[in-house]
């Protein structure tokens, strides 16, 4: 039934984006970061990932992962919030180099059949909270005089 939800939500939010221009992204309902850390934590997303601020106790987690993966931190150039419920719902559509199955695919595990469109919203709200935009550093020019 969660999977039917997830589904025809998304396929909702498609057919929708294509009634107004093309280049507009979706918009979900506004998340909760509170809950959306308890979802982190649920889904033992530390397992195969890392985040300042949070412990990762590899040993009492099942299937973590020799080099995880970094989420959150200062960045060159921010994670969009499509591109954020992307990479948890398909996480096949843009690999990191080295986190890929023999076959292509993401080693990232399929959570659509089993995490809610709220768990989703709240997650991707609590993740984004964690990027900060790094200063673009200025280069000093000297005056040609």
């Amino acid at each position: 039934m969660k999977a039917f939800l997830l589904t025809a939500a998304f396929a909702a939010i498609a057919g929708l984006s294509g009634c107004d221009r093309a280049s507009q992204s979706f918009s979900l309902p506004q998340g909760n970061v509170e809950q959306g850390e308890q979802v982190f934590v649920k889904y033992q997303c530390l397992s195969c990932h890392t985040m300042s601020g949070y412990e990762t106790d590899t040993e009492n987690l099942p299937g973590s992962m020799e080099t995880p993966v970094a989420l959150g931190g200062q960045v060159s150039r921010i994670r969009t919030y499509p591109e954020l419920v992307t990479s948890v719902i398909n996480p096949s559509h843009r690999l990191a180099e080295g986190y890929e199955t023999e076959s292509g695919q993401s080693v990232m595990p399929s959570f659509n059949d089993v995490m809610t469109v709220t768990e989703l919203v709240n997650l991707v709200h609590f993740l984004e909270s964690h990027y900060e935009l790094e200063p673009y550093p200025r280069t000093e020019y000297m005056s040609p005089r």
